[in-house]
């Protein structure tokens, strides 16, 4: 590969990373570095990372397999739901009071986030930010 090849990749890489929205991003960018190292060495990391980024832009924190049983489980759970009076959309930042959050069981492989239900809708949050993240669907 050519040097331009590499700082293309590069530029790719961080235009996604400024981008996108937090639905599994950097997740992808660390599965698909690794597994580009793995096959092509240095120049393979920085093309997987790039490549891995915007799948797991797609694909969402909890992926794709992860999604229905997490919903189901949800489901299960019978949280109440807050009314919110605005569209439930990934970016939405939730009100300070009112909205109650939860912890999202180990087995879903999620960290460093928790959920809610919105206008019957369950969602991923930052806690820090109260920002959806991921709408589960």
């Amino acid at each position: 590969m050519t040097v331009r090849t590499v700082i293309a990749a590069a530029a790719l890489a961080m235009g996604l990373a400024s981008g996108a929205q937090a639905q599994g991003l950097v997740r992808g960018a660390e599965e698909g570095a690794a597994a580009g190292r793995a096959t092509g060495g240095p120049i393979g990391e920085i093309v997987g990372g790039a490549i891995g980024a915007a799948t797991g832009t797609v694909n969402g924190i909890l992926g794709v397999d992860t999604r229905p049983r997490f919903r189901s489980y949800v489901v299960r759970e019978q949280r109440p739901s807050y009314t919110f009076g605005d569209q439930v959309r990934v970016g939405t930042v939730l009100p300070s009071d009112g909205v109650t959050y939860y912890e999202v069981p180990a087995e879903y492989g999620v960290s460093g986030y928790r959920y809610t239900v919105i206008n019957g809708q369950p969602v991923l949050v930052e806690p820090g930010s109260r920002r959806i993240v991921e709408i589960i669907d």
